[in-house]
């Protein structure tokens, strides 16, 4: 179980909101959000309610500034829980939409898709075991994304536009 307080200033000032669940629209508990501490478990916040937008995983600790430290302009929004898993991780990425191109099946992280797998677009993949996090950029570096087990025939239709994917890693239990 996770748990996750939120206040409105920064420094952990302010009215607070404890959370122990997803919650699509923070702002009936909270006009404003500038800080928060993770007590327990992960979760992806997002700037945008009903999970939308820019997201950002956080995991056990303190956030005194989380804005100007992910160089948001807004505040959190939503929230989404990521329960933890045990066991194998496995997840398909496909070059093209609708699970079309080339297809790399993957079981651990991946610094580069280029590099490994001579890959240079991911457009769609199916998520068999575990949780997943993609970024944008090689390295595990840019704006990132949340993978649960699922089928993802289009990121483009999700969303996120031209994004390209360009590395991955897995949500261990080392993280909560």
């Amino acid at each position: 179980m996770g748990k996750i307080i939120f206040y409105e200033d920064r420094n952990f000032q302010g009215r607070s909101y404890e959370c122990m669940s997803d919650c699509a629209d923070m702002h009936s508990y909270l006009s404003r959000c500038h800080s928060c501490r993770v007590e327990s478990g992960c979760f992806m916040v997002y700037d945008r309610p009903n999970y939308m937008g820019n997201q950002y995983f956080m995991r056990r600790g303190e956030y005194a500034d989380y804005m100007s430290m992910f160089g948001w302009n807004n505040s959190i929004r939503s929230l989404r829980m990521i329960p933890m898993h045990r066991g194998s991780y496995r997840m398909r990425i496909y070059e093209r939409e609708n699970f079309g191109g080339h297809m790399h099946e993957c079981m651990d992280d991946c610094e580069s898709f280029m590099d490994r797998y001579h890959m240079s677009h991911c457009m769609s993949c199916h998520v068999m075991d575990g949780h997943w996090l993609m970024y944008e950029h090689p390295h595990y570096r840019g704006r990132m994304w949340y993978f649960g087990p699922g089928e993802y025939r289009s990121f483009s239709s999700m969303g996120y536009g031209n994004m390209r994917f360009m590395s991955m890693r897995r949500i261990m239990d080392s993280f909560y």
